[in-house]
């Protein structure tokens, strides 16, 4: 057994197919297809069961993949660790994000990166928090950022920041008059979610349960764009991130965006990472990069339009 046909193994568990498993590890179908069966003979079980346009593994082969992982990460960190020990701000990271934070954040904290870091190759995956930790476990991703709270004891987590939840309405709703919200007055109202999976709705949820308020029946978003386009639209009313509201994203037309009086709704981010692994040192270093953003992109500005229309108090 090596370590050449467990990479084969796992990129056969995942794309589940010979020929593009092969593509993907740069070699011709016929030897990965050898390989696996020697791999299978060696280990006295099959790890695979053939047909003609589908491929699954056995129950064997599934667990197998599993720990194929677990090696192939560990051999990685092997190899990290002597990267780093030579270069500690060269080398490669693997980040994960989740998709109603990356594309607010990232604009900001990117550039940052490359520059305190000019020799770091930064690899950015973005997918739901549960794929995340998936990864992270796996070994496919050296460090996430994600809300907290986190109830995995073997991640590591570096807090980096609190960001502020603002509410979006359309122009000419009822609270569009108002400056500032208090949390009593999102009661009764019936807030456009995101379908389930991304973290955001569980804490939209929570800051509804709190507010007495509820979600709209049948609808289910899958971005935070379509809530905002929603908004727009006059559907109904949403709870947005303040990084979400801030530039370089565009101001929408038809919205009003209201922020809460103290304590705000929030969310918490932090950098995590696997305990056990080898590049603690240097993310430790990347976490106080990232908590280094400009205060006013967290700060509440006032009620606003994208016309600029003032509100009443």
């Amino acid at each position: 057994m090596n370590l050449r046909d467990l990479r084969y193994l796992v990129a056969l568990a995942e794309l589940r197919h010979f020929g593009r498993a092969a593509e993907a590890c740069h070699v011709s179908q016929p030897t990965l297809s050898t390989q696996i069966k020697k791999l299978e003979d060696e280990l006295g079980v099959a790890l695979v069961e053939r047909a003609p346009r589908h491929v699954m593994l056995t129950r064997a082969g599934e667990d197998i993949a599993t720990r194929a992982r677990r090696v192939l990460a560990e051999v990685e960190q092997m190899r990290e660790t002597a990267r780093r020990a030579s270069d500690p701000e060269a080398g490669s990271i693997r980040l994960g994000i989740f998709p109603t934070l990356g594309p607010y954040l990232l604009p900001h904290v990117v550039p940052r990166i490359r520059a305190r870091f000019p020799r770091l190759e930064l690899l950015l995956v973005e997918e739901k928090t549960e794929t995340i930790l998936h990864m992270l476990r796996e070994g496919r991703l050296d460090a996430g950022i994600l809300a907290l709270p986190l109830h995995e004891d073997w991640l590591e987590t570096e807090f980096l920041f609190e960001e502020p939840f603002m509410l979006a309405v359309p122009d000419g709703h009822p609270l569009a008059a108002h400056r500032s919200l208090r949390m009593d007055d999102l009661g009764r109202q019936h807030l456009l979610l995101l379908e389930e999976g991304h973290c955001l709705r569980d804490q939209a949820l929570e800051v509804c349960s709190l507010a007495g308020a509820g979600e709209k029946e049948g609808f289910r978003a899958t971005s935070l764009e379509t809530l905002r386009q929603m908004v727009a639209a006059g559907v109904g009313v949403t709870l947005l991130p303040m990084l979400a509201v801030k530039p370089p994203v565009p101001a929408s037309e038809n919205i009003r965006l209201l922020p809460f009086r103290s304590p705000a709704p929030s969310r918490k981010l932090a950098l995590v990472w696997r305990r056990s692994s080898a590049m603690g040192n240097f993310l430790r270093t990347l976490a106080a990069l990232l908590r280094e953003l400009p205060e006013e992109l967290l700060q509440t500005p006032p009620a606003q339009t994208h016309a600029g229309r003032r509100g009443k108090a």
